[in-house]
């Protein structure tokens, strides 16, 4: 099966929630709409991957898609997950350790998760609203591996 992989970046806070939940309701409409699989990977450290994760699990629901995946891609084993695995197995498809990551310095690993999440993705749906902090040079990164890159922000 042909699998459509896109990823979600944003800043830990964002302006303009309500503007940015309307353009990522669209975007992940017309890409379930349209791919035949798509899978889409969530940080899910701030608001934006927070929202990104709503808005696909809501679309998905909405109009009885089976044809997604919503992956929560951590940077090594998190408290947060090991204390409530079973809600959030019960939220997320499925939740993946970058192998990479989990292996390196915790003050890199989330950097090294985000760059193995932009090299797995056919398109990245990013909300950039400040040229600085991770998710800018994550995305400042898929450009240089010419990567498609869509900013609702």
């Amino acid at each position: 099966m042909e699998i459509y992989t896109v990823s979600f970046f944003g800043h830990r806070q964002i302006e303009n929630v309500i503007e940015v939940e309307r353009k990522l309701e669209e975007k992940v409409s017309e890409l379930i709409r349209t791919k035949r699989y798509v899978e889409f990977l969530v940080g899910r450290d701030g608001e934006f991957d927070i929202l990104a994760s709503s808005v696909v699990k809501r679309i998905r629901k909405q109009n009885d898609y089976g044809n997604c995946s919503l992956i929560w891609v951590m940077p090594y084993m998190k408290a947060e997950f090991r204390n409530n695995e079973r809600e959030f197995l019960d939220y997320y498809d499925d939740v993946e350790i970058c192998e990479q990551s989990a292996k390196a310095h915790y003050k890199s690993a989330i950097k090294i998760r985000n760059r193995y999440m932009a090299d797995r993705s056919d398109l990245i749906i990013c909300c950039i609203q400040r040229k600085t902090g991770g998710a800018y040079k994550t995305v400042r990164y898929a450009e240089k591996k010419s990567k498609q890159i869509i900013n609702i922000g």
